[in-house]
């Protein structure tokens, strides 16, 4: 049995505020566990589950739309148009218009996100899925619930994958991208790009009726009160940018539903402050 004393522990040296006491891992070189930039959000999970959530059921009740046959949302309207005049599915002309708008914001200086890109693709491949797997309708007792779940279930889905926040739709970034270039106000640039949409969709032989109508009036409350319900809290350490970001964003917006719901506003480029419910209203996040 030794008798000997044990190796004196080398004090801790307190360094300046903030910086690693001296004998510490972080100073040795090695990762400080408690580094904000070496920790995973603890709400990534969440939202990328919202955001694919969202934009899977997006593609389904557009799907549900289709299939009531009374009228699309206004880019719907003219994928079918599209579709009617390509031979394609309307889901792979939702794709390659998604594509193709996104290539214009190239010249308006828009910058896309994950859920930018994922837009183009997921809602498209899930909306030609759905149509395989739902019957053909007929009588109007089957499709009228039909329209009105797809424009219900629409908001649900856009309220999932905006309050994700991971960036604008291509066709939101368009519109948002065009009121920040030219000036106009957001309801000016919405009302004429979906005028556009609408009359050359209607034009090639899309669905203009009934549905059309009531999707327009209806998805921008839903999804405002999914936005509420669906809202991911911001980690700890981004909560005072998400809080500066709140109330600087908390004017009202040009025309259609305001959500004020900071929980859902991350810390974003000015551009998407507003994202815009695609075919419907503006929100406020």
């Amino acid at each position: 049995m030794s008798t000997g004393s044990a190796a004196p522990i080398p004090p801790v040296t307190p360094g300046p505020a903030g910086a690693a006491p001296a004998g510490s891992t972080a100073a040795a070189g090695g990762a400080d566990p408690r580094d904000p930039a070496r920790r995973v959000p603890r709400r990534l999970p969440r939202r990328l589950f919202q955001l694919y959530a969202g934009l899977v059921l997006y593609g389904a009740s557009s799907a549900l739309l289709v299939r009531a046959g009374l009228g699309l949302e206004p880019w719907n309207v003219l994928h079918q148009g599209l579709s009617e005049l390509t031979g394609l599915s309307i889901g792979t002309m939702a794709i390659l218009v998604g594509a193709a708008v996104l290539l214009l914001w190239i010249p308006i200086r828009q910058r896309p996100g994950l859920g930018t890109v994922s837009n183009v693709v997921v809602i498209g491949l899930a909306m030609d899925a759905s149509l395989l797997l739902l019957p053909e309708l007929t009588g109007l007792g089957v499709r009228i619930p039909a329209l009105v779940a797809g424009v219900v279930l629409n908001g649900i889905a856009t309220g999932l994958y905006i309050a994700a926040r991971f960036g604008p739709g291509p066709r939101d970034g368009l519109m948002t991208g065009l009121h920040r270039l030219t000036g106009r106000s957001i309801r000016l640039v919405r009302t004429g790009l979906e005028v556009v949409v609408v009359a050359t969709g209607f034009a090639l032989g899309g669905s203009v009726g009934i549905g059309t109508v009531l999707y327009a009036l209806a998805i921008g409350p839903l999804a405002q009160l999914a936005l509420r319900l669906f809202a991911v809290p911001a980690d700890s350490d981004t909560a005072n940018n998400v809080t500066a970001d709140s109330d600087n964003s908390s004017t009202g917006t040009e025309g259609g539903s305001r959500v004020v719901a900071s929980a859902t506003t991350s810390a974003t480029t000015p551009d998407e402050e507003a994202p815009a419910v695609p075919g419907g209203a503006i929100l406020r996040r």
